[in-house]
């Protein structure tokens, strides 16, 4: 398996620290807001990575921190009259909620920053005594870059290249205008900690670096983020772990692409910034996860509402390619020969899974693995026109499973259970199946069977009443060479 490392700037052989496991953090957010779809996509693709790589085997340790101490957060209390801690409290919720709505999963370990003051405060402590870290005269603690030779070894800058103020905070406690913040001394109205050096509260970069070598260990297999914290954010928490512990802060350093609407930048003065909320609000979370994934996670993704609408209708392509799948074989008949289109549709099979593999072993490329799932489906759907009533049941039923199987790999259920029939359907059969029991699904079949029978002595009328009484319960007939069903209305074939 290869993965692209930030650090190396090619990709590698992944190799665990220990065989059969990996250790995995991916930075969380700051709580101050709902997040954005660009968020979001860097969410997703760490999801993604994290359930292939438990689909091949490995005992995945998964972390992420929720910021929940903030300039940002502390802002917008302000503004609102709140607490610190209650803004926090609230977005921190309202971030789990619409992770599990974009169907991500819960990590291993969610530690909050506030929750951590000890352990960074040890650290800092281990920097300082070091001789990496100093105290200024109003109880801020800074980082020294210049302090560690090896600054910039991810992000590839150098310093003496870089203006003073770029990308930086500039103030007169800094002695190297580079440096950064370790712990911020306490202002009135702001949350704080007591400390060695003062009451105060810790700065951004140090708290993942802390809570990783708590909760995880030093160095950990990878570490993930979004491509815009490579520089100053990674680069600082890989100098303070090889400074404070002598070792790396993680083997793999993985960046996900950014996120354009429309080919230009998000930002609410271009009216373009959408949450994930608004998104989820209006559009089912399979079709979003399937757009976001045709898209290596690498590479930037230009997201627009019409290609949204035509995820919709790829993911409803899906998923009945599955159910068809499954419809025919509950309802083949018995086959003791396999002929050439069984042989064409196992090959295809094989080759969707040794497909999907291949391109997900190659840094996660979902595109290519997405393309194997169409693909099988297109080899389904032949094999389906074709076959007839004559399908093979376990053929069918591999077909359907293996769609399924791959298509929980990416997070995207293609095996929704069958629609779940009106009732009134059971009123319409004892009008014209003379129907007595009780069952929608057992009413369904009398009355195809009645409209089978109503064709076949020519009585058009009947018929007509029979499929006109189900169309306006939402469903239509639909008649294969395998037999007649009833499905929505608004399913695509």
């Amino acid at each position: 398996m290869l993965v692209y490392n930030t650090r190396t700037h090619r990709k590698q052989e992944l190799k665990p620290i220990e065989e059969g496991k990996i250790r995995m953090y991916v930075c969380g957010p700051t709580v101050y807001d709902q997040i954005h779809i660009g968020n979001a996509r860097t969410f997703l693709s760490f999801d993604v990575i994290r359930r292939y790589l438990i689909y091949k085997g490995y005992q995945v340790t998964f972390a992420q921190n929720l910021t929940d101490v903030d300039d940002k957060i502390i802002n917008r209390a302000n503004e609102e009259g709140r607490t610190a801690a209650e803004v926090a409290e609230e977005f921190s919720n309202a971030f789990i909620q619409q992770m599990h709505r974009f169907g991500i999963m819960d990590p291993d370990i969610r530690p909050r920053a506030t929750r951590e003051i000890e352990a960074m405060q040890q650290m800092i402590q281990i920097l300082i005594d070091k001789g990496n870290a100093y105290v200024a005269d109003n109880g801020d603690v800074y980082f020294s870059v210049r302090s560690d030779d090896a600054y910039g070894i991810l992000s590839g800058r150098d310093l003496d290249q870089l203006r003073a103020g770029e990308r930086v905070e500039v103030n007169d406690q800094k002695r190297d205008p580079f440096d950064f913040a370790l712990w911020k001394a306490a202002k009135p109205g702001e949350p704080s900690w007591p400390s060695p050096w003062g009451e105060g509260r810790p700065g951004w970069h140090t708290e993942c670096c802390a809570m990783i070598h708590r909760y995880l260990g030093t160095p950990i297999d990878l570490h993930g983020g979004g491509q815009d914290l490579v520089f100053p954010h990674h680069e600082n928490e890989t100098a303070q772990a090889m400074c404070a512990w002598g070792k790396p802060l993680a083997n793999y350093w993985m960046h996900t692409g950014m996120l354009r609407v429309n080919g230009e930048k998000m930002s609410k003065s271009l009216g373009n910034f959408y949450t994930l909320k608004e998104v989820l609000d209006k559009y089912p979370a399979d079709a979003v996860r399937l757009l976001m994934l045709q898209t290596h996670y690498r590479s930037a993704l230009d997201f627009n509402f019409q290609m949204l609408e035509g995820a919709v209708g790829t993911v409803e392509r899906l998923r009945t390619c599955v159910k068809n799948l499954r419809w025919a074989a509950n309802n083949a008949q018995a086959q003791n020969e396999l002929g050439e289109g069984e042989r064409a549709l196992g090959q295809a099979i094989d080759q969707a899974r040794a497909d999907f593999v291949a391109q997900m072993d190659d840094d996660f490329n979902t595109s290519g693995a997405l393309a194997a799932i169409f693909a099988l489906v297109t080899a389904a759907n032949k094999y389906l026109a074709d076959a007839g009533g004559n399908a093979s049941t376990a053929l069918t039923l591999r077909a359907a499973d293996t769609l399924a199987e791959l298509g929980d790999v990416l997070g995207i259920s293609l095996s929704a259970d069958e629609d779940e029939l009106p009732h009134e359907l059971v009123d319409l059969a004892r009008q014209y199946a003379s129907y007595e029991g009780d069952s929608a699904s057992e009413a369904a079949d009398a009355l195809l069977t009645a409209r089978q029978e109503a064709r076949k002595q020519k009585n058009w009328g009947v018929a007509d009443s029979i499929r006109d009484g189900i169309n306006a319960l939402g469903l239509v007939c639909e008649d294969t060479a395998a037999g007649s069903r009833l499905r929505k209305a608004n399913d695509n074939k």
